[in-house]
């Protein structure tokens, strides 16, 4: 297993923990639950980890990072903030917004 895949199944646990779904954008069905965390989903300023849906709207995105790598924070708070003015990209024609 990849070290991107190790942090997946970790991420995956924690928000299934916290009552989310977790789902690949290939079988997205944002209806499953009242939470719903898609991975991998794509925005207008590229992919973001996790979207995050509550009653089937987008709420929030979650990016992960490597602990060990020491990234910038700068770096991370660049990304945060194109992707706080992005929008999602809609794939499936059944997502409203």
């Amino acid at each position: 297993m990849t070290p991107e895949e190790k942090a997946r199944c970790v991420i995956d646990d924690k928000l299934c923990q916290s009552g989310w779904v977790i789902q690949d954008l290939k079988r997205l069905n944002l209806t499953a639950s009242l939470g719903v965390a898609v991975r991998e989903f794509p925005t207008s300023t590229g992919e973001v980890d996790y979207a995050l849906f509550v009653d089937g709207k987008p709420v929030g995105v979650v990016e992960t990072k490597q602990s060990q790598a020491g990234q910038s924070i700068i770096d991370v708070e660049v990304q945060s903030g194109r992707y706080a003015n992005s929008t999602f990209k809609w794939v499936n024609e059944s997502i409203s917004t």
